[in-house]
């Protein structure tokens, strides 16, 4: 598994959102969708605030592997089920986007079930 540089993991920190997409059975990209991300620990982060049922989930959980776009980037990655720093990425999601209705969205318990690392593949 790859590892994100120190300049990527400070351009995916400093912007608001990203594109996340699963594959296909072909390795072809399906159809990103834009989520919310956050730096923890020196991994990256994210959520479907819908759980598990978020269409963009459901295709990223058939096969733990797609794709990450940011600022004209594009990478292909691995999705990796990981609740182990939960509390520290529910603070992140607030340091970084407020404690609005979205933050408490992306924070719920049901949301929690959805926590992907993402690793460069």
């Amino acid at each position: 598994m790859s590892e994100w540089t120190a300049e990527e993991l400070r351009q995916l920190d400093r912007i608001g959102e990203v594109r996340v997409a699963g594959r296909h059975a072909d390795g072809t990209s399906r159809t990103p969708v834009i989520v919310w991300q956050v730096v923890v620990d020196g991994q990256l982060y994210l959520r479907s605030v819908k759980g598990p049922r978020a269409q963009w989930y459901q295709g990223v959980a058939r096969h733990f592997e797609g794709f990450l776009s940011w600022d004209g980037e594009t990478r292909p990655v691995t999705y990796t089920l990981d609740s182990s720093h939960d509390a520290a990425i529910d603070a992140a999601y607030a340091a970084k986007y407020g404690t609005g209705s979205a933050t408490r969205a992306i924070t719920t318990a049901l949301s929690k079930q959805t926590t992907l690392r993402v690793n460069p593949r």
